[in-house]
């Protein structure tokens, strides 16, 4: 019965982008106007391949087979993705030129007859010429999003070391000097590329850290991800260990397990979960569970809170419980709280626990899309994030955003770099 009013919609959709196309071929045939025919004709048939494999993806989406070619669903909704903005940009600047032309038509209905007459031929003549421009600007933006866009997926396995300095009053001194390394996101699933993660491990390694934190999302949905690559994230090593916590996409919460009941329980995506608990084993890393670990250096003593996935917004799952890992830390001087999603640190931390002095996020991944220079930075990402990337401090305490390893969905990064951290406190 559900198939009826889903295939009307997608027929309905269908037609609008056809007409969204349709719109924008106007455009397109008005500015090659003056190439030679072949030229032409090479561009007319280009745009109607790919608008043709976008429409055709759109009506037989339910129908593809994605589960087995997860990899290319990325890459292929990467570019259906970018092709319509980039329409729907020249769109914009299309209806800002009929609106234009609209206005000035009502404008030169209500002018006298001799005006117009002495205007028309410059006026038809600047309209042109603006109408040139609108087209133009909206297909060069449109055509830029889309590469900026094709040009991202270079970026995927492009490491960034960011360096920061974090001084605390009440850091044991034993501890000053010490270095810490910190990943997040891994989503191993994503990976296409074997050695170029080889060599993120590489330039981890080249930090020389005397302990590694990973905050979360070792994979997209199932442990079977990590196949691949548990010798490769198994060399990761410290002298005071690699520690580590689940994300959201740990749970397996976001996959399609065939065995869900009615109350979506499921012993596959429980034993998922099981599995990928005992990989963070295999890799000698040590996994909070909402438990912490004390570090020591000469009699001197800092905690290492580790919790499950716990975030401020519905859409995400609630697990941890900060209140375990705490118990036990109350004497010790210095504490560093491991939690995946950063709206954790304004809805619990900073009003409940104000002694935890530093935590570690992940989870925005910077929505791998923005603008990073000096004294700027932006991204979606702050739309849906008031902490998103990078550092932020509250009085006594502070909360690092790590914009993540690896990615998810876009097989790609733009403006905001896969992110090894490295944190010496002094």
């Amino acid at each position: 019965m559900r198939a009826g009013p889903n295939l009307a919609s997608t027929f309905i959709i269908f037609l609008i982008l056809l007409a969204v196309d349709a719109y924008v071929f106007v455009a397109i045939r008005s500015i090659v106007s003056g190439f030679p025919p072949r030229w032409k004709a090479l561009i007319f048939s280009i745009y109607w391949l790919m608008s043709a494999l976008v429409l055709a993806s759109i009506l037989f989406y339910s129908k593809i087979p994605w589960e087995k070619f997860m990899q290319a669903r990325s890459y292929f909704i990467t570019f259906a993705f970018g092709l319509l903005m980039a329409k729907a940009l020249v769109v914009v600047f299309l209806l800002a030129d009929d609106g234009r032309r609209a206005v000035m038509w009502v404008v030169e209905k209500f002018r006298s007859a001799p005006a117009v007459a002495a205007v028309e031929a410059s006026r038809e003549m600047q309209g042109i010429s603006r109408s040139q421009f609108l087209m133009k600007t909206g297909l060069l933006l449109g055509g830029s999003m889309l590469a900026t866009l094709l040009y991202g997926l270079s970026n995927k396995y492009n490491y960034h070391v960011r360096k920061i300095r974090l001084t605390f009053r009440n850091l044991p001194e034993a501890f000053r000097g010490m270095t810490i390394v910190q990943i997040s996101d891994v989503h191993s699933g994503s990976f296409t590329n074997r050695e170029a993660v080889k060599r993120g491990i590489e330039l981890i390694h080249a930090q020389k850290p005397d302990l590694v934190v990973f905050t979360g999302d070792l994979v997209n949905d199932r442990a079977e991800e990590m196949k691949d690559y548990i010798s490769v994230f198994s060399e990761v090593k410290a002298p005071m260990g690699v520690f580590s916590t689940l994300g959201n996409h740990d749970y397996g919460d976001y996959y399609p397990w065939p065995d869900y009941d009615e109350k979506r329980h499921s012993v596959m995506k429980t034993e998922n979960l099981e599995r990928l608990k005992a990989i963070h084993g295999e890799l000698g890393w040590r996994l909070l569970m909402n438990e912490h670990a004390v570090l020591e250096r000469n009699g001197e003593k800092i905690a290492l809170l580790g919790v499950e996935n716990w975030s401020a917004n519905p859409r995400f799952p609630r697990k941890g419980d900060l209140a375990s890992a705490y118990t036990g830390t109350a004497d010790i001087p210095f504490k560093i709280l491991l939690s995946h999603d950063p709206t954790h640190w304004d809805a619990q931390v900073r009003k409940e626990y104000q002694d935890i002095d530093l935590m570690l996020a992940g989870h925005t991944h910077g929505m791998q899309f923005g603008v990073e220079i000096p004294f700027f930075k932006w991204s979606p990402a702050q739309y849906m994030y008031k902490q998103w990337a990078g550092l932020y401090q509250d009085g006594k305490q502070s909360l690092y955003v790590n914009r993540g390893f690896g990615f998810l969905g876009y097989p790609g990064r733009v403006g905001i770099m896969p992110e090894i951290t490295v944190i010496q406190l002094v």
